[in-house]
Order: structure tokens, then sequence, then C-alpha cells
């Protein structure tokens, strides 16, 4: 176990402070809106352990260099993942980093295994923790926040709509009998009409073998002291309502949490590394007409096939459009680069980027 970030050093002032304890998922996605809630709750007055691992530190490094010198009561606090323990590849610490959908449960498992040292942890800090928030998928939090007799507030990083949405997937089985992934599926309780197919739902609701793990979380989301939501009020005010009503949850809106960073470089620094810095992307952009730029990326945990990426590269070839086209680093296959290198990022060298990574 390991710690950055800013020490207390006045007692009576520590004494004093709230502790919020931050468990985020260990998925990009889900992380760097963390990052900004820490940040939000420290620039509040609140001490803030930030619960993380040795891999997912060293991605966000430049974010907790921003924290230290800033002065910031925020401590990581790194807990060794067992990722090998669990099935994985060593160092496997991120979703993004999963080969396979077979594993997600491993990894699923592995990170509830995080309970026992986060709890040994926790023990030892002053003032004890307040709060826990964590994502919503670490149910496993909420048995930790019982034992400290403290509240435990979920957090995913949705929208109040898209979480309304699974909410009601997960209490209604709607997707447990569906076979046909185009068949049209209604949304009992939801406040405007809604349809949607299988395929169009969140895919993580139907992945085999995850069931128990759904039960555990949908189970600890009810027992929650409430759901903290990256959103506004006045953005989503019709589905806020509904969620509370429908769960009996208190909803706190505390978004868009990005807008607590001032700079872009603050901004930049709270996710992963690109292959190609940002000064050299702008260069690239400054050579292009305003408004010409397709941009295309998927995310950080999207499987995408050998054979769509070449698709894809083809269709960005055949549009004669400039594009910047992000490849993330596991979907780096050896045939996928072998055709790139054969002659197509010649070809769109002068309208096309790709940034790896």
């Amino acid at each position: 176990m390991a710690f950055a970030g800013q020490a207390l050093t006045d007692n009576q002032e520590a004494s004093e402070r709230k502790h919020f304890v931050l468990v985020p998922l260990m998925a990009q996605g889900h992380t760097i809106p963390m990052t900004d809630m820490a940040r939000l709750l420290a620039e509040h007055g609140a001490q803030v352990s930030f619960i993380t691992t040795p891999v997912n530190a060293t991605r966000m490094a430049g974010f907790i260099n921003h924290v230290q010198a800033t002065g910031l009561a925020i401590q990581f606090v790194k807990l060794n993942f067992p990722a090998v323990e669990f099935g994985l590849p060593n160092g496997c610490e991120n979703a993004d980093m999963i080969q396979s959908r077979d594993l997600f449960k491993n990894f699923m498992e592995a990170c509830a295994a995080l309970r026992e040292p986060l709890t040994a942890y926790l023990h030892q800090q002053h003032p004890s923790p307040s709060c826990i928030i964590s994502d919503m998928s670490h149910w496993w939090t909420a048995d930790i926040a019982r034992e400290f007799g403290i509240p435990r507030l979920t957090f995913n990083g949705f929208c109040a709509f898209a979480s309304l949405v699974r909410y009601i997937i997960v209490r209604d089985n709607l997707l447990e009998h569906v076979e046909d992934e185009n068949e049209l599926i209604n949304f009992p309780g939801f406040p405007t009409p809604l349809q949607l197919t299988k395929e169009k739902c969140p895919g993580s609701l139907s992945v085999y073998g995850l069931e128990q793990i759904r039960k555990n979380i949908y189970e600890e989301e009810i027992r929650s002291s409430g759901v903290v939501m990256n959103s506004f009020q006045e953005l989503e005010t019709l589905y806020i309502e509904s969620f509370e009503q429908i769960t009996g949850k208190k909803v706190w809106t505390v978004g868009p949490m990005c807008l607590c960073n001032q700079d872009i470089n603050a901004m930049a620094a709270r996710g992963n590394k690109a292959s190609m810095d940002e000064a050299q992307c702008l260069r690239w952009l400054d050579l292009m007409k305003p408004g010409s730029v397709t941009f295309v990326s998927f995310g950080s945990l999207a499987c995408t096939a050998p054979r769509q990426l070449v698709e894809l590269g083809l269709g960005l070839e055949a549009s004669k459009k400039p594009f910047v086209w992000v490849i993330k680093a596991g979907d780096k296959f050896p045939q996928v680069e072998e055709w790139l290198a054969e002659g197509f990022e010649e070809r769109v060298k002068d309208r096309g980027l790709i940034i790896r990574g």
C-alpha cells in the first residue's frame, strides 16, 4: 500500500474536516469524473482519500502532480491489485486492458478483493472516514460503510436518463428472455414513452456469468444512502425526479464536474497518455480548414474486431475528408498494424492523423 498527495499537518484542522473516500471503477470513463469530484471536494475543504492501484496511479501521474503542486488535501491510496490471483495477466488493472469479455468477471472479483486492504487503510486514518462515494459497480464498499457506520453514496458517471434506463432493466429483468437483438422492449414506469432493442441496451447488463454481480450491485444500490450524478437539474429535471421517485433515493446532481478544470493542461492530466503529444496534434489541426475534421474514437472499452477496424479505415480513406482516428492500445492487433503499414498511412498522410493509445 502506498500513498501520494497532501498530508494534513494541523491536527485540529484535520479533525474538523470531513473525510470522503472515493472508490472509482478502474475504467477511464469512470475514473476521470471521480478525479474531478476529488478536486471539487478538496476545494470545498474536505479531506479526500482517492483509492487506486499502481498501474492506474501511473496513468494519472499528471493529475497527482497537479494535486501536490496545489496543496489540495487529497491522498492517492495505491492498493495492490490481485490480478494474477484471479486469472488475469500481471498488471491488468484497468477495464481497457481486458482482452476478452470472458475475463470481466475475474476483473470484478479482483476489485472486490480490495475490500480487506481498503478497510485496513481506513482504520488507520484520522479523521475517520465520513462518507464513501464509490462506483455503483463496487457493491462491496457498502459492507465497509456499514462497518464504519457511515453513508455510502453510489456514482456511475451516467446522466439521469441513462441511469433510469439501467435501473429499470435490472429491476424488471427486461433482457432476461429476449432472444431477438432487434425486438423492441418497452420500459414500464419511464416518464416518457421509450422503446429500445436489446442491441442498443448497455452490453454489461447482458454479459453471461455476471448475474450474481449484477444482483449484488442492484441490491446495494437499493440500500445506499443516495446517488451522485454527473449532471445538473436544469438539463434533466424530469428524469432526475423520476429516478428519485422510482428508487426512493436522494440524487445529488454535481455536474458537469469537468468544468472545475480551468485550463487544458489540467484537464489532459486526468487521463492516460496517448502516443502523440498535444502540441503535435494541434499543429496538425492548424493545417486543416475549420470544422472540416472528423474525429473517430469509440472509447477505451469498445471491443472492435480487426476486420471492423480495417473496414473503418477504408471508409475514412474513401471519404476523402480529413480525420483524426484514435486506435486504443487494446486494438493494436498485428494484422491491423501490418495493414496500416502496408500503405494506408502513406495514402492518407496529408489528411489523416492516427493516434495510438
